[in-house]
């Protein structure tokens, strides 16, 4: 068996109790005890190698349009690691009914699109770019490309940083 730290190329082997010189294993009363490791030692594990938490935040719901971009801003200094847009059903359509959040959706000839994000003095923005183009949903029994309405959807905003 081998132990990877992702350094060292090929890892080191362990050592099996039948390799190791002398008096070993259970039988010679060498058993390993892992509650007699320091708790420190666990801390130190968990902060060099757990990453870092992840927060989730979400905008209010805003109209969607044939307008250059839609976009939301979140008060949020950090930067963003990923950003979502998700279409949200005001009034049924398209095989979907109200509140169903549908990322399956497009702009235009562009599926799935994701958001641009930056941030700036005001905070983090979250931006979609729609290009004057009308939107359109996978229907929810059939998956055929559907235009939509824009006044019987919302779009919502969903930020992980």
């Amino acid at each position: 068996m081998r132990v990877h730290d992702g350094v060292r190329l090929g890892g080191y082997e362990l050592a099996r109790s039948d390799a190791i010189g002398g008096a070993a294993g259970p039988e010679a009363g060498n058993d390993f005890d892992i509650e007699s490791v320091p708790a420190a030692f666990w801390a130190n594990i968990v902060e060099t190698y757990a990453p870092a938490p992840v927060h989730i935040a979400e905008s209010a719901l805003s109209s969607i349009g044939n307008v250059s971009y839609l976009e939301s801003i979140f008060g949020i200094a950090a930067p963003a690691k990923f950003a979502q847009v998700l279409l949200v059903c005001q009034t049924p359509e398209a095989g979907y009914s109200v509140g169903d959040a549908v990322a399956a959706f497009g702009i235009g000839s562009r599926a799935n699109p994701l958001p641009n994000h930056f941030s700036d003095a005001g905070g983090l923005h979250v931006r979609l770019m729609v290009g004057g183009e009308n939107f359109w949903v996978s229907h929810h029994d059939t998956g055929a490309t559907t235009t939509i309405t824009n006044g019987k959807w919302k779009a919502k905003f969903v930020v992980w940083y």
